[in-house]
């Protein structure tokens, strides 16, 4: 199950008391902005890719969407996002808690700039009801990301 895959990836940081779950479900934006009692730009979605053979994670503010564009400038190919089944399969989480944390082998992290504002985001950890608080710094750290891409739209530049 995800979230003790997620669970047992923050143990190594003394994180995993820092998970919450909820007896509702955060499988979307609006069901885990309801749940953390947060604006859904807040929340930190996390999209999950093929791109030239490999998957790829994009986590991202919850009120951003993929520019068709930017994203195959960044990646070289369309966006093509995964099948809950493919999802579950090579990611190693269902949709509805697709996480960058505890993620199976040769997955690719990257993080949008469009989360760059807030101060704290909260992302999924691997279940349909679940999500950890994290500064930006630390969402960087944990995600073991590749670093920060420009792959979004529809999201504002000021600060929330």
């Amino acid at each position: 199950m995800g979230i003790e895959k997620v669970k047992e990836y923050f143990r190594q940081y003394q994180m995993e008391g820092q998970i919450q779950e909820f007896a509702v479900s955060s499988a979307t934006v609006e069901l885990a902005a309801e749940a953390l009692h947060c604006r859904p730009c807040r929340i930190a979605k996390t999209l999950s890719f093929m791109a030239n053979g490999r998957v790829v994670l994009i986590v991202m503010a919850g009120d951003a969407k993929i520019d068709n564009a930017k994203y195959k400038a960044c990646f070289g190919a369309k966006a093509k996002m995964l099948s809950p089944d493919e999802a579950e399969a090579l990611v190693g989480h269902a949709v509805g808690g697709v996480c960058p944390f505890g993620v199976n082998g040769g997955v690719d992290v990257y993080l949008d700039r469009s989360l760059k504002r807030f101060s704290t985001v909260f992302p999924a950890c691997g279940s349909s009801n679940s999500a950890i608080e994290l500064t930006i710094p630390k969402l960087e750290q944990y995600s073991c990301s590749r670093g920060w891409v420009d792959v979004g739209k529809g999201w504002e530049e000021e600060a929330i």
